[in-house]
């Protein structure tokens, strides 16, 4: 792919992906653009065994950006990072197409493992500001990860993550389109849980005053009778 070829692929990305865009010199403006340019070049150059520069081209996008690629990251087609910045993502991670990350994401690995230590990411799957995805394994296709949410382990296509450890809390067999991935209407297993809790004080009370009611008509019963 040509130079003038890739910079018109990424002018037209973020225009498709980012509302607040009007017009296409703006696109010069945004720290994904111009870190995906970085990120094209320096990887071209670590596959020819330039590391070297392959790692000075990506300091520079880097230092201008606030996002760091390793050169050695397999990125696809479609990758979009909105707002972006904090964004790392480690030399063994590998990402498929129309993937989207928000600022603050880690794609990192655990400091333990040796070859393959990153994640791979699936096509379509967002991925919410400030997620942290830990350690080599698949994040399948069509999934959501929620904002602030740490992954460990696998998650299967068509899923929804969210939570501390990261956890499966809506998985179905539908794909989900680009348009759906609004990382601001996620499911919230805590306040779900707290909304169970709450329920569950507000029945208990209900049946204390029950109780107490029918305590005191036998009571007064009683003293009827005595009387």
């Amino acid at each position: 792919m040509s130079f003038y070829k890739l910079v018109q692929d990424e002018i037209r990305l973020i225009q498709e992906r980012d509302p607040a865009i009007h017009s296409k010199m703006e696109v010069f403006l945004y720290p994904s653009f111009k870190v995906m340019l970085h990120y094209r070049i320096a990887h071209r150059l670590y596959e020819k065994g330039h590391y070297f520069w392959a790692r000075w081209v990506s300091q520079r996008g880097a230092r201008k950006t606030g996002i760091e690629i390793h050169p050695g990251a397999r990125i696809g087609k479609g990758f979009f990072i909105d707002h972006g910045n904090g964004v790392i993502i480690g030399e063994t991670t590998i990402i498929g197409d129309n993937v989207t990350l928000y600022q603050g994401v880690t794609l990192g690995g655990t400091g333990k493992e040796h070859g393959k230590r990153h994640p791979t990411i699936g096509n379509n799957v967002m991925i919410s500001a400030g997620a942290k995805i830990l350690g080599s394994f698949t994040i399948g296709d069509n999934s959501k990860v929620g904002a602030g949410s740490v992954v460990l382990e696998e998650v299967p296509p068509n899923s929804t993550v969210v939570g501390i450890p990261g956890r499966v809390v809506k998985r179905n067999n539908m794909s989900l389109p680009q348009e759906t991935m609004d990382h601001g209407h996620l499911p919230d297993p805590v306040r779900e849980d707290i909304q169970q809790l709450q329920n569950a004080n507000t029945e208990l009370i209900n049946r204390v005053l029950e109780l107490e009611s029918r305590l005191n008509k036998i009571e007064k019963e009683t003293d009827d009778e005595n009387l």
